[in-house]
């Protein structure tokens, strides 16, 4: 009974512990959220609660090179400053740290999953977002070859629901997904990215909105604005007063330029010996 008695003791202790650990992660500095601005105005006053809201799953559909994974990203870094967790199942396995920096997210805070098999995909986000740990989870369906059933949007969106996270689903227009808010994203070429409510049970339907790249890619507003201010191009380059030389392609290819000969048909090849340093033979 002794025994027994001091185990009880003990499991009790570390109960109480990890009582007063959870009161004092309850109790820190959170501001409560309730949507992510991207901090990109256009595209956020086109949602419900000026903001992507969390606790649901948004479909971000378009083209290569339209815009997606960029808002995507945006996103990502809202909930960075404000110090939450995020997650980032890549299926087509191209997502590049050191541009998702740059667009201000955190590396440290940013979980990147790579699953082996693309069936495995929906399976990591609905876990991932299931947990609450994550304040926003990025699934990238593009370029996969894997379309979302209907049944399949659902778990994802009430997986978001359960655990108050945003789940943003990325898709090409031959496979988008189902069952969720979809915003379809357009390259609008040098003017900028259109966004469209396509899909919502919320209100909204048929909004759209032009985001200027400025808006996007805030470095680019930067660069912009110091060449209006008279920089020249190349002292954003770091070039300085250096001036630039154009190399002719066609001498970087072969030496000769495009009529020239080749070495090995048209010319002689030059001396093995001559080009070592070695002298000639006697």
């Amino acid at each position: 009974m002794g025994a027994a008695a001091e185990r009880t003791e003990g499991t009790a202790e570390v109960l109480e512990q990890l009582r007063e650990r959870i009161r004092k992660l309850q109790a820190a500095p959170r501001a409560y959220l309730a949507t992510l601005r991207t901090g990109v105005a256009p595209f956020d006053a086109l949602l419900p609660g000026r903001g992507l809201p969390l606790g649901s799953a948004v479909e971000l559909c378009g083209e290569a090179a339209s815009g997606r994974t960029s808002l995507a990203l945006r996103a990502v870094a809202a909930a960075h400053r404000e110090r939450r967790l995020c997650a980032y199942v890549d299926g087509p396995g191209q997502l590049y740290p050191p541009a998702a920096a740059a667009m201000g997210v955190d590396l440290e805070r940013l979980l990147i999953v790579r699953p082996r098999e693309v069936k495995q995909l929906v399976w990591t986000a609905v876990q991932l977002a299931r947990s609450g740990a994550f304040a926003c989870v990025v699934l990238d369906l593009t370029q996969t070859g894997a379309r979302l059933a209907l049944a399949e949007g659902k778990k994802l969106a009430d997986a978001a629901f359960r655990g108050g996270s945003l789940l943003l689903l990325l898709t090409a227009p031959e496979a988008p997904g189902d069952g969720m808010l979809r915003v379809r994203t357009q390259a609008q070429g040098l003017s900028g990215l259109r966004v469209e409510v396509v899909r919502s049970r919320q209100g909204g339907m048929g909004a759209g909105a032009l985001v200027p790249w400025e808006a996007l890619y805030p470095a680019l507003a930067a660069a912009r604005g110091h060449v209006a201010a008279g920089m020249h191009p190349r002292e954003l380059l770091g070039g300085g007063d250096q001036g630039f030389q154009r190399v002719r392609t066609s001498v970087e290819r072969n030496g000769c330029g495009v009529m020239g000969g080749r070495p090995g048909r048209d010319r002689a090849l030059p001396s093995l010996g001559a080009a070592l340093g070695l002298g000639a033979r006697h």
